[in-house]
């Protein structure tokens, strides 16, 4: 058995062997093994247990008496006979078959030479392939074998000899192979596990630290520190801390808070710091952190403090949107529509030569105007043909937008009671081709008594800024009371102007828009709620724009009409423009009730058509 045995290894080339006995043994010799070797020899394997399987029903019948006994004899083997080394190959060759009888009884035919299995297995067409595989018979110097041990043979004796030798050498070759990945694999696979471990007790242990840290109790600086830090200031870092330990207790304040101190003494150092870091004056600071939570208060102070985007505006009477972009992209403008709700505007990013100094903006093409001065002219909608007026127009931003919406044609009045600011509103007037314009420089309350009858009027009114912080950072410290109460009292009397400017018989207008830059609800929902109650001829309605936040109703104690709820309010860390709120009027009637009567304003397209009835 074991002279077949080592035929049947002899498949494999020479080279091969001495690699394997030598110990250098590659991946690659042994995925050639698998290939190469593996698949062949487990099919000869089967084919020989079949041809075992077949020649095994058909032996019995002609076997004598003295042929039945070397099974017994094959169940408990004899000791086997040393195999001799061999000189030459051709030595090999006989020696093999010489052994192969010597290792079992004479006669027994399990244990018969090889060269006897054609004989036995006449007629049976599983044995045909393997008489002319010389390939299987080929001999090697068992010397390059002799890594394999006699136990091993009579082992594959004691299992019948149904599976060659070879085949189990090449399994535990292919084995080595897995193992060896399969060890490199889990050795990966148990430091990954590690590191994962380590990591989740890393995190375990730094949300065990946040929950510590967030139970912790922050405490306020005394009212010593607080004079302290008066003559000797902290650092913008440690201030800004502190801020962030006291936000932090707001927003638990029942779980956070120091027994002994009340939420107003938060709130008070809270202001102090802020006002420091972010550089406001008291009273501004106060009133701007209470239209906000103080979180959302501390992104609107980070929005002020970062430029907004450059966005110009395309002149429609001019050129296209799409034509201008690609205009400006040529000259290597890096650019984007502003957004969704306007088809005019664009974004500048990035621009090799200054947006004002391109041959498209002395041409006419564009006017370099903040988006948030897109809202007030897209909610007011001048139609063609008709008379509009502009109250506060410089530097002409809205008034050419209203023009080309126009498409130059009615009237467009552009007044402004600055005259030193309407040189900018008469160059850009004609740079941008507006030739339906009239230029003035009346006081906005002198209206309607000056002119009147107008299908819809514009205001946006002088405000204290507080929306433009970003580029004008001197209203952080120069807007106080006075400051407000001066500017609300002409904010109130330019709405009543506005409203009676307007004419409530117009076919297509009758509407009133109010805008401010400023996000304080003294200027915006106050106002605007005084007109509802000195103008009731007047009524709020929707203003047009799909974004923005809707006006207060009440605020602090004060309550306004309903209605205010259709105003919009905008702010730059919301919407990344300039805090802009605006408020649209529809007028119902030209009349207006004072006392017992009803009048009409002087000066309203009403009074005329009154007065021509009259000379008919």
């Amino acid at each position: 058995m074991g002279g077949r045995n080592n035929k049947r290894r002899q498949h494999l080339p020479l080279p091969i062997e001495l690699e394997k006995v030598t110990g250098r043994v590659t991946k690659a010799v042994y995925d050639k093994i698998q290939h190469d070797q593996v698949r062949d020899l487990k099919r000869k394997t089967a084919a020989l247990k079949q041809a075992a399987t077949g020649s095994g029903r058909k032996r019995p019948a002609t076997a004598t008496p003295a042929t039945a006994a070397p099974k017994k004899q094959k169940q408990q083997p004899a000791k086997r006979k040393p195999i001799a080394k061999p000189e030459s190959e051709e030595e090999g060759d006989e020696s093999d078959s010489e052994e192969i009888v010597a290792d079992g009884p004479d006669g027994g035919w399990d244990n018969a030479p090889l060269e006897s299995d054609s004989e036995m297995a006449d007629g049976d067409d599983s044995f045909d392939e393997f008489d002319s595989d010389d390939e299987v018979v080929t001999q090697q110097p068992l010397s390059l074998l002799s890594d394999d041990s006699d136990e091993e043979e009579e082992e594959e004796e004691e299992d019948g000899g149904v599976e060659s030798y070879d085949e189990y050498d090449t399994d535990d070759e292919e084995h080595a192979v897995t193992f060896r990945d399969m060890e490199k694999r889990s050795r990966k696979l148990d430091a990954k596990r590690a590191e994962d471990a380590e990591m989740a007790d890393m995190e375990m242990q730094a949300q065990d630290q946040a929950l510590l840290s967030e139970r912790e109790i922050f405490e306020l600086p005394s009212d010593a520190q607080v004079e302290a830090e008066k003559e000797a200031p902290l650092d913008l870092s440690q201030v800004q801390m502190r801020i962030q330990e006291i936000i932090r207790v707001l927003n638990n304040f029942s779980d956070l808070r120091d027994p002994s101190r009340s939420r107003n003494d938060y709130m008070d150092q809270l202001k102090r710091d802020m006002c420091f870091y972010y550089g406001y004056n008291e009273f501004l600071m106060d009133k701007l952190l209470q239209l906000f939570t103080v979180s959302e208060a501390v992104e609107f102070f980070e929005a002020n403090e970062v430029a907004r985007p450059v966005t110009i505006r395309t002149n429609t009477l001019k050129t296209r949107r799409r034509d201008l972009a690609q205009a400006l992209i040529n000259r290597g403008v890096n650019l984007d529509p502003i957004g969704k709700w306007t088809k005019v505007g664009l974004t500048i990013f990035d621009s090799p030569v200054p947006v004002g100094a391109t041959p498209e903006y002395m041409a006419g093409h564009y006017m370099i105007q903040a988006a948030s001065s897109f809202l007030p002219v897209m909610a007011l909608g001048p139609q063609e043909n008709e008379k509009v007026l502009d109250m506060s127009a410089a530097p002409g931003g809205k008034t050419t937008y209203c023009a080309a919406l126009m498409k130059n044609t009615g009237m467009m009045v552009a007044n402004d009671a600055n005259k030193a600011r309407e040189k900018a509103l008469v160059a850009n007037i004609h740079r941008l081709g507006i030739s339906n314009a009239i230029v003035c420089n009346y006081d906005g309350r002198e209206f309607p008594k000056v002119m009147g009858g107008f299908d819809r009027v514009l205001l946006d009114a002088p405000c204290s800024g507080t929306g433009v912080i970003s580029k004008d950072a001197s209203v952080k410290t120069n807007k106080g009371p006075e400051d407000f109460s001066m500017l609300t009292h002409l904010q109130k009397e330019l709405i009543l102007s506005a409203i009676d400017s307007a004419n409530a018989d117009s076919a297509t207008g009758g509407f009133i828009v109010y805008s401010t830059c400023s996000v304080t609800v003294d200027e915006d929902e106050a106002v605007v709620n005084y007109a509802l109650s000195k103008r009731p001829n007047v009524k709020l309605v929707e203003t047009g724009l799909d974004f923005g936040r809707p006006g207060f109703t009440s605020f602090r104690g004060q309550s306004f009409h309903h209605s205010l709820a259709l105003t919009r309010r905008f702010y730059p860390h919301a919407h990344n423009m300039d805090g802009f709120f605006v408020a649209k009027f529809k007028k119902i009637s030209n009349k207006i009730q004072v006392g017992d009567k009803q009048v009409v304003p002087a000066g309203s397209g009403a009074k005329l058509k009154q007065k021509k009835k009259s000379k008919d």
